[in-house]
């Protein structure tokens, strides 16, 4: 039993691992508190983007001084920067895939997760907007990069 526990926290320290350099100890320190790392750093996004994730985390109550924000801010803008926009195969997306690319919360992620489960593949938007509580504006802003 306890060498499961020490795999299983091996394991997920190993997808925690960032690139060194300066911000990693505060990137790592801040966004874990309320994410998983990979989850937090998934996102590529460039300089605005990145500002506006962490504008949004700090007003949710994210934990640190202006020096750590800026450097956090550094960080993810030098190692997880934007790159082209991939589409997204709403019918094989994982739940942080359809977080990420869509800009979800974790529970719109998994109602889709789910009811493509239950009903089937998706053959439309207009399927989509069938699933209660989804932000149907969040994918009708991003429709051009889903894939069916």
């Amino acid at each position: 039993m306890r060498s499961t526990v020490l795999l299983v926290l091996l394991a997920c320290t190993s997808l925690a691992q960032l690139p060194d350099g300066p911000g990693a100890a505060e990137t790592k320190k801040i966004c874990s508190q309320c994410h998983e790392l990979e989850r937090s750093v998934s996102l590529h996004q460039d300089r605005a983007g990145w500002q506006g994730t962490m504008d949004k985390m700090v007003s949710l109550g994210a934990p640190g001084t202006e020096k750590d924000f800026t450097a956090v801010l550094e960080y993810l803008v030098k190692n997880f920067p934007a790159e082209e926009v991939p589409r997204i195969n709403i019918n094989k997306a994982t739940a942080i895939e359809l977080e990420a690319g869509l800009t979800l919360r974790r529970s719109q992620a998994a109602r889709i997760i789910q009811y493509r489960t239950k009903n089937g593949p998706f053959k439309s938007i207009e399927d989509l907007k069938k699933i209660p509580g989804l932000d149907v504006a969040k994918i009708e802003a991003k429709k051009d990069r889903l894939e069916f």
